[in-house]
C-alpha cells in the first residue's frame, strides 16, 4: 500500500519542486532585467525647432526600483530674437544617470543628474555688418519628478512612460533654467524594450 501512495504522489512532488526550482531568483546578475529605450522630443512653430533624443540603458535593481545610465542631445533653431532675421541656434548634450522609484507598477517617483555642455550661436540679421557670438558653456541638472508607465507588470519588461521633471539644481547655467532663474517642466515620453525575452521577475 505504500508503495502505491508513493508511486501515486511522486509525479506531484516532482512537479512541485520543478516550479519551485525555476521560480527561484537568479542570483546576482540577471540579463533579463536589463533594458534599453529612451524619450524623444520635437517642437515647430513659425520662429522655433526643436529636436531632441535621450538614450538610456537600465536595470531593474528590485521589483520596485529602476536605475541606468543615459545620453541627453537637444538642438534648438530660433529667428527674430533681437530684431527681425537673425537667429539663435543652441546645442545641448551630455551623459546621465537616473532612477525610477516604483510605489506602484504604473506610478514613478524619478531622480535624473545630467551634465550637459552647451554650445550657442547667435547669428545677427545679414546687414548688420556684426559678427556672431559663439558662447560655449556647461552645468549639471538634478531633475527632479514622476510619472506614469503603461504595461509595467510581471513578465513584460517592455513598456512606455510619460514623466514630467523640475530642475532643482540651481544653476542659472542649466538649460532647463529661465533668465529669471525659473525651473522650467522637463516634460519627456518614450519606451522602455527589454533586451532579453523571458520571463522579467518585476
Amino acid at each position: 500500500m505504500k508503495k502505491f501512495v508513493l508511486i501515486l504522489f511522486l509525479p506531484f512532488c516532482l512537479q512541485v519542486s520543478a516550479q519551485q526550482t525555476s521560480e527561484e531568483k537568479v542570483p546576482g546578475f540577471d540579463k533579463e532585467r536589463l533594458f534599453s529605450g529612451g524619450s524623444v522630443n520635437v517642437g515647430f512653430s513659425n520662429h522655433y525647432t526643436a529636436l531632441g533624443a535621450t538614450p538610456q540603458l537600465g536595470y531593474s535593481l528590485t521589483d520596485w526600483l529602476d536605475a541606468g545610465v543615459n545620453f541627453n542631445f537637444n538642438y534648438i533653431s530660433q529667428r527674430d530674437i533681437v530684431s527681425r532675421g537673425d537667429k539663435l541656434r543652441q546645442t545641448t548634450y551630455g551623459p546621465g544617470a537616473f532612477v525610477r522609484l516604483f510605489p506602484i507598477s504604473m506610478i514613478f517617483a524619478t531622480a535624473q543628474y545630467e551634465y550637459n555642455f552647451i554650445r550657442q550661436k547667435y547669428i545677427p540679421f545679414s546687414s548688420s555688418g556684426q559678427p556672431d557670438q559663439i558662447d560655449n558653456r556647461s552645468a549639471g541638472s538634478l531633475l527632479l519628478g514622476g510619472g506614469y508607465a503603461g504595461g509595467r507588470q510581471k513578465g513584460n519588461n517592455t513598456y512606455y512612460f510619460i514623466s514630467v521633471m523640475w530642475d532643482f539644481s540651481g544653476d542659472k547655467n542649466s538649460p532647463y533654467i529661465d533668465e529669471l532663474g525659473r525651473s522650467n517642466p522637463v516634460i519627456r515620453a518614450g519606451y522602455n524594450i527589454g533586451l532579453f525575452k523571458g520571463k522579467n521577475r518585476r
